[in-house]
């Protein structure tokens, strides 16, 4: 049998050394957990949820967690890559943001009609320092791919930070706005709105489109 990904979801007694336990059921059972999240954690109840690898069947793996004393019932739902899939971040000037999450959000829809998983986040955010923090943790949020950085003015701590999460792995498209941002970004879009078509596109496994098939970085 091939490996499949399931997500569980975990409901047992709140007491410490509950992950401890559970994670020790799967890894029993030759799982591989890919994304955790504490849901509840609550001395009368912790909900935990889990997306695992398994290289066979899940029931074995239901039944050693539910064996466990601290259990008290577990579930085996979608996983939230199945569900919600990609995600773009958006994030800064609300004026701005809103325009580029139009680009992202109209391009999206095309792209999940056709089977598509992709989802989009934003946040209104302005300050050096709160959007340089809130750039370093989206390399830390599951499932993103993209940020697209919509302001007038960023640069400093937060142009540090966009080199830190491209070399992550992260895609950062930049408007073009004054500041050393679009300067540290892969791509830089004057138009909001196709902003966030672009940062859909590039992401996409149904667009015909690659950041490295491009001439220029600057539109």
């Amino acid at each position: 049998m091939e490996n499949q990904t399931i997500g569980l979801v975990v409901h047992a007694v709140g007491t410490t050394g509950v992950l401890h336990q559970l994670t020790g059921v799967i890894a029993q059972h030759e799982g591989d957990i890919t994304s955790v999240e504490i849901l509840v954690n609550r001395p009368e109840e912790a909900r935990t949820y889990f997306e695992v690898i398994l290289p066979g069947s899940v029931d074995p793996l239901i039944e050693g967690l539910r064996a466990l004393p601290i259990v008290r019932d577990v579930e085996i739902v979608k996983t939230l890559q199945a569900i919600y899939g990609k995600r773009i971040i958006i994030m800064g000037g609300g004026a701005q943001v809103g325009q580029v999450a139009i680009g992202a959000v109209s391009e999206a829809d095309r792209h999940n009609i056709r089977g598509e998983h992709i989802s989009v986040d934003t946040i209104p955010l302005v300050g050096e320092h709160k959007l340089a923090d809130a750039v370093r943790a989206v390399a830390r949020l599951p499932r993103a791919k993209a940020l697209v950085l919509a302001g007038s003015l960023m640069g400093g701590d937060i142009e540090a930070a966009v080199r830190e999460v491209r070399q992550q792995g992260l895609l950062v498209i930049s408007l073009n706005m004054a500041g050393s941002v679009p300067d540290a970004a892969d791509l830089v879009v004057t138009d909001p709105v196709q902003a966030g078509v672009m940062a859909v596109m590039a992401v996409a496994e149904t667009a015909k489109f690659t950041l490295e098939r491009l001439k220029r970085r600057v539109f």
